[in-house]
């Protein structure tokens, strides 16, 4: 099966990884500069990544869209991740900005740079490449010890669901649809987290081979792909009323006569510490038929 070449692969690298992490971090810990002592961060996952480095107390800046954990809420807001305001991020005097290549525009990193600001880009967007992500920005925040912990506990729970997958024949592999926005119909295409995460568990993604992320889709196209079970992500409200009216449009699918729907977290929306968390509970949804919203 591709999953476990794929995930072979990632197994083996993610050892020779942490090997060399833990080496490196014994070696270079007597040369390492002071940890940044005035963060700003400019995209959710990145906010949730630095709270679980145990780093919040010296985040000073967060966007608008970094409402986890509780304690971002109380940070100084400098606008959106595409358009965050240069005045608010400089006022703040950060000795560091972290950044996603996924959400953040490139120009927003090529400006600071130019105003002298150091900054950090967080490139990885696919699950496997999440692990290195963090230990790459573990470095920069001279925090390698709890980066690498971070990442060895991610990896651990990737390839824990990738050997149960294998486990399955491909004949069983279920056709599944990520629903991401009902009205106008969004869902989850090619090189998405949510995407990586149905192969990680054994399913068949009806929606990625389109060669976009997030394509929109139309009934007509759902009702032709058949899907055996349809799952609703929440990362934008309460998903559960907003669905009522495409449920009922796709009503002659097998997958709502039989109620095989499923409601979860926005966990798989986010490249960061929580991806753990949503690989478990898709998990659990998916083999446990879990049909309603979680409260």
């Amino acid at each position: 099966m591709k999953i476990s070449r794929k995930f072979r692969r990632f197994h083996a690298g993610a050892l020779r990884t942490a090997c060399l992490c833990a080496a490196f971090a014994l070696l270079g810990a007597p040369l390492q500069a002071a940890t940044p002592q005035r963060i700003v961060s400019l995209a959710p996952a990145m906010t949730e990544i630095l709270f679980a480095l145990d780093l919040g107390e010296e985040v000073v800046g967060v966007t608008s869209f970094c409402d986890r954990p509780r304690e971002a809420l109380s940070r100084t807001r400098v606008g959106g991740m595409s358009n965050p305001s240069l005045e608010a991020i400089l006022a703040l005097k950060p000795d560091l900005v972290v950044l996603s290549m996924d959400g953040n525009p490139r120009e927003v990193a090529q400006r600071l740079e130019r105003l002298g600001v150091k900054i950090h880009v967080f490139t990885a967007r696919r699950m496997e490449d999440i692990p290195q992500g963090i230990r790459d920005l573990g470095k920069d925040l001279q925090a390698p010890t709890a980066a690498e912990r971070l990442a060895q506990n991610l990896e651990k729970t990737i390839l824990r669901h990738a050997q149960v997958a294998e486990t399955v024949p491909a004949a069983d592999r279920k056709r599944a649809l990520f629903v991401i926005w009902p009205e106008p119909l969004i869902v989850a295409g090619t090189d998405t987290l949510v995407d990586d995460a149905l192969t990680l568990l054994g399913f068949d993604n009806i929606a990625a081979g389109t060669g976009v992320s997030y394509p929109r889709f139309s009934v007509e196209e759902v009702l032709r792909r058949k899907p055996e079970v349809i799952i609703f992500g929440q990362g934008q409200g309460a998903m559960a009323s907003l669905a009522e009216g495409l449920m009922q449009r796709l009503g002659s699918l097998g997958a709502i006569q039989e109620d095989r729907l499923i409601f979860v977290d926005d966990a798989l929306y986010r490249a960061g510490p929580r991806i753990a968390e949503g690989i478990a509970d898709l998990s659990h949804a998916l083999n446990e038929g879990r049909k309603h919203p979680p409260p």
